[in-house]
């Protein structure tokens, strides 16, 4: 597996928001050795108590990997309870297309500082 870091910007646009449940469209930016853009879905429950939630997402990306140029998706699932954080992001199989055809792995994110990092590890099938 190889792994990479780096930093991407994300804006949300709610389409829904209600106490309960939202839904939002995505929009990313990805620099560092995975360039490009995305868009996505999210939708996200919240609870009455502070720090809890859920949300799932699905998310699209168009760029390059390592220099290698396609698109591939994400599926994201995310748990908060009471500030602790649980989140897998994968790389839905077979979604790769061109050059990045058989990717596959796991992503983490961190946001610091107000600042949004990636944390890929990828391989590719043979």
């Amino acid at each position: 597996m190889q792994r990479i870091i780096g930093e991407f910007t994300v804006e949300l646009t709610p389409q829904q928001d209600e106490k309960a449940m939202g839904r939002m469209l995505l929009s990313k930016a990805y620099s560092g050795d995975l360039r490009g853009n995305s868009f996505g879905q999210m939708l996200s429950v919240r609870t009455d108590e502070p720090g809890s939630a859920g949300y799932v997402a699905m998310e699209t990306v168009n760029g390059s990997l390592a220099g290698k140029n396609g698109t591939f998706s994400l599926q994201h699932s995310g748990i908060m309870s009471r500030g602790e954080q649980q989140l897998t992001i994968v790389v839905v199989p077979d979604s790769a297309t061109g050059e990045l055809t058989g990717l596959y792995g796991n992503m983490q994110i961190q946001n610091v500082d107000g600042k949004h990092f990636y944390d890929f590890e990828y391989a590719f099938a043979k």
